[in-house]
């Protein structure tokens, strides 16, 4: 059996060029997981800049009990006026799936916190879509859906 030089050059060049896809994929996955922690930090830190700088001017997101919010009404959820103490954040179980400039990005938000002096944890999953816009993602809408907690 002889090989061929171009054929065994093309098959070469097209491992390669797979490869960097893998890559540049699994790149472009932590830098939506990231994002979805900026924004949730920014939230607990009720850090007004660094939501404006995560989310989009048509960002909307729906909370746990289905009030949707647009933008500018999140933004003033979390005035710095507003500010109390939150729950500590784990960022857990991140899913990516993108679609050329959009992304979606599910994770499951578990909070813990002392609460008149015992422990409380509870746990969300959260939606997260968000666009590429001037080569940085930013997020288009949040939905968040409350995790029951087992049943003794």
């Amino acid at each position: 059996m002889k090989l061929h030089y171009h054929r065994v050059m093309a098959s070469c060049m097209l491992a390669g060029l797979m490869a960097a896809g893998v890559a540049h994929a699994a790149l472009v996955d932590t830098e939506l997981v990231a994002l979805v922690q900026r924004y949730a930090n920014a939230q607990s830190n009720f850090d007004q800049a660094a939501i404006r700088a995560a989310t989009d001017e048509q960002f909307v997101e729906i909370s746990p009990v289905g009030e949707v919010d647009s933008r500018e009404k999140v933004l003033s959820f979390y005035a710095p006026d507003q500010k109390r103490p939150g729950p500590q954040l784990q960022i857990d179980e991140p899913a990516v799936r993108i679609f050329g400039d959009t992304a979606v990005v599910s994770a499951r938000l578990n909070y813990s916190m002392n609460q008149g002096g015992q422990a409380r944890n509870f746990a969300m999953r959260a939606g997260y879509v968000a666009r590429l816009v001037n080569q940085q993602w930013v997020l288009v809408s949040a939905q968040y859906t409350g995790i029951r907690p087992p049943k003794s």
